[in-house]
């Protein structure tokens, strides 16, 4: 595969850092594979198994080399579709088909209802969408907390919780903030805080990404080919519960992808899913009618 090569562009709050692994042979759309906070690294393995075509990640806004230019706190999934916008016009060609996973599926499925004509197939793989869940105000608050706990306390004990809310199996009912917190030290996350206030997971899109309110009039009546995927190993984790509430409010069928919600990763962050055949999945649903 070509080697990547690294791009900047200005939006507005941000510099934005994408990477693109051009194949000047391929008739198909540009893949863009995008995650939120999740950065370009994340995607390594994913864009080796689409060598035939180019393919574009990038950092999100206040993501690794992505930096903010404001002031601000927050980075919403409504700047995010903006900044997606922009990336797509500046590649200047044409429609693309994009993979999006985990917040990078809400920013995606909001950049389809705001400018459909950029996306020929979207693929939004567990996207945290938890405003539709029956469970929601549950849910919500313990995103809330999250992000309360780093302010207070500092990224381990917030990223601790993280993790329990992520990983939690089945609906969240009103008891599940009175268990004891967990202990950072059990997930080898640092117990002292270091002052600093600007992750990008528990920091700027917790409480924005969780929290967003979708219009899934304009997805359903974009011109774009929305798939909603949710990895096999998943279970009740809100991310597939929210997934599978995203495509019945589309009036779609779930479909199904190897592993968890990390099913693409090779390694990356410390993760490692089922790579080889999660990117068969995805090269089969692209190749899809649309």
């Amino acid at each position: 595969m070509a080697d990547a090569k690294t791009h900047n562009l200005d939006v507005p709050g941000a510099v934005l850092h994408y990477d693109v692994r051009s194949n000047d042979n391929s008739t198909t759309p540009v893949l863009l594979l995008i995650g939120s906070p999740m950065g370009a690294a994340g995607f390594a393995t994913l864009a080796g198994h689409f060598a035939d075509r180019t393919v574009v990640t990038y950092d999100p806004r206040g993501v690794e080399r992505s930096r903010r230019t404001d002031d601000a706190k927050e980075s919403t999934p409504v700047e995010h579709a903006d900044d997606l916008h922009q990336l797509i016009s500046a590649l200047n060609a044409g429609s693309v088909d994009i993979f999006a996973s985990s917040g990078g599926a809400v920013n995606a499925l909001v950049l389809v209802a705001r400018h459909p004509e950029q996306v020929r197939t979207l693929v939004a793989h567990e996207p945290p969408a938890a405003q539709v869940l029956p469970d929601r105000e549950h849910v919500l608050a313990a995103s809330r907390d999250v992000h309360e706990t780093y302010l207070r306390s500092g990224f381990g004990p917030a990223m601790a919780k993280f993790i329990a809310l992520a990983s939690h199996d089945g609906p969240f009912s009103a008891e599940y903030l009175d268990r004891p917190a967990p202990n950072p030290a059990d997930f080898g996350l640092p117990t002292d805080d270091d002052g600093s206030r600007d992750d990008p997971l528990v920091g700027q899109n917790m409480v924005s990404c969780t929290h967003h309110v979708h219009d899934f009039d304009a997805v359903r009546e974009a011109s774009t080919r929305v798939v909603v995927a949710a990895g096999a190993e998943s279970g009740g984790q809100m991310a597939r519960r929210s997934a599978e509430e995203v495509a019945n409010r589309l009036g779609i069928p779930i479909t199904t992808f190897p592993g968890d919600h990390a099913g693409f990763a090779g390694g990356e962050y410390g993760m490692t899913g089922k790579p080889d055949e999660f990117a068969a999945t995805l090269r089969t649903v692209l190749d899809g009618p649309g």
